[in-house]
């Protein structure tokens, strides 16, 4: 059964499905166990920030816990306020706020796609995928495509019927392996072949951005996205985010043109009949945003540093990691997949928490665990995890990298930049 590993991991391991007790800072208390919390996605630290938390009180008593009109009836001032804050900061056309990816993939995906043509890249985001067979129910034929194949892609293109809806569909920041595409070769493709290219953030708004001369280290400055950190236009892009990783708030976004904005709501299924985000989340969402102008570089370069020395420590193991570019995703695969269980209880009992990667999540080669570094975590709790992965090293069979080879964000080991960082 294509479940089993899963649900034995389930079943056995208090790493998987845990409930938290609770939390101090960027630790967490199972039951009485406490542990260094590196399974969190809150890149920028922002759920913990005074001022940010401070600021969801006011909103709530202006506002009531849950403003529950669909947005299509009535939306709170906050709504577009933060629209017109997240189109300034992303430099788009307009955005439009969500609720959540997951329902902007489903709703949106399909009615891009129009009974066209959609294109999905093979490693997208299981969410992406499921708008796109939604699409193919819709009437859509659907193709795949591999990103570091992009003649591939030219090619289903150009063999597509002239006059059909052509819609490409893929990650920004990898969720697995904090890698990002070549997003300016896809995008060159798709405003050849006439296909809107339509591309999930989620892992990397918040954390990387434009570059320039004054960034504060290789991510960039304002968090923006990948859009702007590679230098391209919104032109033939989509671009969808959310403010639940980096910004710690249940609200998610597209940008996107006006046109396409004012389309979407009055045909989009969640603008029209889902309940809102939370008042907190809009009150913490416009918090962060404002604190990210006014510190959020410091932030990112404290966690580009925090991230470079569990990726230089990693490399210097002689461990493989798919995590080229930098960024605090860092996926450890094993080298038997057999081991999962025991490496997790490994983890548990020297008090690390993580995310596992456990067939069928990935595929059997990959099976393992990811860390995800925050700001939030303090210089000790990433010389705990370092210490901890020296262990698991000597332990326990892992992939080993076959190449060193230089990512964006440095050369492996050193964690100095290399030339691609500019």
């Amino acid at each position: 059964m294509r479940w089993r590993d899963l649900e034995r991991l389930k079943r056995l391991s208090p790493m998987c499905d845990a409930v938290i007790d609770e939390v101090d800072g960027r630790r967490v208390r199972v039951g009485e166990h406490w542990l260094v919390d590196f399974a969190s996605c809150n890149y920028l630290g922002f759920d913990l920030d005074p001022e940010i938390m401070g600021a969801i009180g006011p909103e709530v008593r202006t506002w009531g816990t849950h403003p529950s009109w669909s947005r299509l009836i009535g939306s709170p001032r906050l709504y577009p306020r933060i629209e017109e804050r997240l189109t300034d900061l992303l430099g788009a056309p307009d955005t439009l706020l969500l609720p959540t990816i997951t329902l902007i993939h489903q709703s949106v995906i399909p009615l891009l796609a129009a009974g066209g043509h959609v294109f999905v890249e093979a490693q997208a985001h299981r969410t992406i995928y499921d708008g796109c067979v939604v699409a193919r129910g819709q009437g859509a034929q659907l193709h795949r495509f591999r990103a570091d194949r992009p003649w591939e892609l030219d090619t289903m293109l150009r063999e597509t019927p002239v006059g059909a809806a052509r819609l490409v569909c893929m990650d920004g920041v990898n969720s697995m392996t904090g890698n990002y595409p070549d997003l300016r070769a896809i995008a060159r493709i798709c405003r050849r072949d006439d296909a809107l290219l339509y591309v999930d953030d989620a892992h990397g708004f918040g954390v990387i951005g434009e570059r320039g001369p004054a960034e504060t280290s290789p991510y960039g400055s304002r968090g923006n996205g990948l859009v702007r950190h590679l230098g391209e236009s919104y032109d033939g892009i989509v671009l969808v985010g959310g403010f639940s990783k980096a910004y710690s708030s249940l609200l998610a976004f597209l940008a996107l043109p006006h046109r396409l904005k004012e389309h979407l709501k009055v045909a989009a299924a969640p603008y029209l009949y889902s309940g809102p985000s939370p008042t907190a989340s809009l009150a913490t969402a416009l918090a962060g945003l404002e604190v990210n102008d006014r510190r959020g570089d410091a932030v990112r370069a404290d966690l580009h540093a925090k991230t470079a020395r569990v990726l230089d420590h990693v490399r210097g193991l002689g461990i493989a990691t798919p995590n080229t570019d930098g960024l605090p995703i860092v996926e450890i695969p094993l080298g038997d997949a057999a081991d999962l269980e025991a490496v997790a209880a490994y983890l548990w009992e020297r008090g690390i928490y993580v995310t596992l990667a456990s067939y069928p999540l990935v595929p059997r080669s990959r099976v393992g665990f990811r860390v995800q570094v925050t700001a939030a975590n303090t210089d000790e709790e990433i010389e705990q995890l370092n210490d901890t992965l020296t262990g698991v090293s000597r332990r326990f069979a892992l992939q080993r990298p076959a190449t060193t080879t230089a990512g964006r964000y440095g050369d492996a080991g050193t964690g100095r930049p290399s030339a691609e960082s500019r």
